[in-house]
């Protein structure tokens, strides 16, 4: 039998003579675990901070959510880039323009956007142009010919060591293969002439295939070589560079660039809509306007940038003009620049020629946004990006707007929100259906908007229901 302690005796009957009785022991009670959550508050995972751009909810514990690369670099971030996956029909598009519009609202930020998608006639942010009063910047073979918009390769604003390592991108891209050495030299010498003969305009392609059809005498002298033997080397690239000058893709690179394109503008819009997607001018296209930006709109002028890229699988699954770009990542470390690639199956880059360049680009993404795909895609994605078990096995079962987050091992499932007024910037017919090849007709808009608003009203009565449950509980427990 345990001993009574007589000062623990006396100690309680002194306080029940003044206070009472007190109960501490509470009999058991048979409940539910519906009840039972009133008494046992949820818990989640810490958010990412309350600085920056709201993105929606989290989904289990309905916290807000915010991400904003240039508020998390150095703490969180190691670096500021962000690659965003998922099948059409999920949200990608919506994603997209809402976290631009509301990165706009700060007075620091600039953002340029290569659209690949369009409808029309017109890309798919051209409302969104249109609404802040800007007019993209629209690269079309058929309008340049027209004083449509031009970019040039050899504008003075780049480097003449960027000027080469462009050209040689472009060569090597339409190619398929890299250029051999006397290939090479053929063209370093033919755009050393150009730079140097040329001063009292802008050099263009023109004057690069002309020099290599007809190299100097000094050229083969200098390397104790015949000037056929020159000629000959540069033969096929100056084959390659015309298709640029008269070929399918004249008008837009053949010319000194356009005058008027505002370098200072909150938010420049490319529009590739009328571009080929599955040509070869797509990724040609995306490492001449990726390093005409690095050498004229990037500067040391502390804002901060956004470089998203429509289709970038173009650039990730392209060795050379993949090299082009981890040069453009590394350097926005320093510059504040964060690139945004959006691609639709991971499987289309890891598994293709650049698979080495792809996996360097992918590592420089320190914020990863899976929405649904289909099982066997989600167990490779999982693979390659090292997401834990769980969130593997719920990619696939994702509702639309509804996506996975990994934020540098961070990882949550968040719900994406998007306001009244950004609705009818957004939610465009291809930003509702991305695949719907036919615009809506006037009743499926209607339909459309009811069900958003269906939508927004059941959002704010699970909201007000949920706020009554949170207050209830803590009169419970209480």
């Amino acid at each position: 039998m345990a001993m009574l302690d007589p000062l623990g005796a006396l100690t309680e009957a002194f306080t029940s003579f003044l206070f009472g009785k007190v109960e501490t022991t509470r009999l058991p009670v048979r409940t539910s675990t519906g009840q039972a959550q009133a008494v046992y508050l949820p818990t989640a995972a810490p958010g990412l901070g309350d600085s920056g751009v709201i993105i929606g909810r989290e989904v289990y514990s309905g916290k807000g959510y915010i991400y904003d690369p240039f508020q998390l670099y150095g703490q969180q971030l190691p670096a500021p880039h962000w690659l965003v996956l998922g099948e059409s029909g999920n949200g990608k598009s919506a994603l997209e323009k809402t976290y631009v519009l509301r990165q706009l609202r700060f007075r620091d930020r600039q953002v340029v956007v290569l659209d690949a998608q369009g409808e029309d006639g017109v890309g798919e942010w051209n409302l969104i142009a249109q609404e802040l009063g800007i007019t993209p910047i629209r690269l079309d073979p058929t309008a340049a010919l027209n004083g449509g918009i031009r970019l040039n390769p050899l504008d003075p604003s780049i480097t003449t060591t960027g000027q080469l390592a462009l050209l040689r991108t472009i060569i090597e891209v339409a190619m398929g293969h890299g250029l051999d050495e006397r290939a090479g030299f053929a063209l370093k010498v033919a755009h050393a002439y150009v730079n140097e003969t040329i001063t009292d305009r802008q050099p263009v392609l023109t004057d690069i295939v002309e020099q290599l059809r007809h190299p100097e005498a000094e050229s083969a002298e200098a390397m104790n070589v015949d000037i056929d033997d020159v000629r000959a080397w540069g033969l096929d690239v100056a084959l390659v560079l015309d298709r640029l000058v008269d070929g399918d893709l004249r008008g837009m690179f053949d010319g000194p660039t356009s005058a008027g394109i505002d370098l200072d503008a909150p938010l420049i819009v490319f529009d590739l809509s009328h571009i080929d997607r599955n040509s070869i001018a797509m990724p040609i296209l995306m490492a001449i306007v990726g390093v005409w930006l690095e050498h004229t709109w990037i500067r040391p002028d502390r804002k901060k940038r956004i470089f998203l890229v429509e289709e970038a699988w173009h650039i990730i699954n392209s060795p050379f003009v993949a090299q082009l770009f981890q040069r453009l990542l590394k350097f926005g470390r320093r510059l504040g620049l964060s690139f945004v690639a959006v691609v639709h199956h991971l499987s289309d880059v890891v598994d293709g020629a650049a698979a080495r360049e792809a996996a360097a680009i992918l590592k420089m993404a320190s914020t990863r946004t899976i929405y649904a795909q289909k099982a066997d895609e989600a167990r490779a994605t999982g693979r390659v990006l090292g997401l834990p078990r769980w969130a593997v096995e719920i990619i696939p079962t994702l509702t639309p707007g509804i996506a996975v987050w990994d934020v540098n091992g961070n990882v949550q499932v968040v719900k994406h929100l998007i306001t009244e007024a950004e609705r009818p910037l957004v939610y465009t017919d291809r930003a509702m259906t991305e695949s719907s090849p036919l615009p809506a007709d006037d009743d499926t808009r209607a339909a459309l908007n009811a069900a958003a608003d269906a939508e927004a009203e059941a959002r704010a009565e699970a909201m007000a229901m949920e706020r009554r449950w949170r207050d209830e509980s803590s009169e419970t427990v209480a």
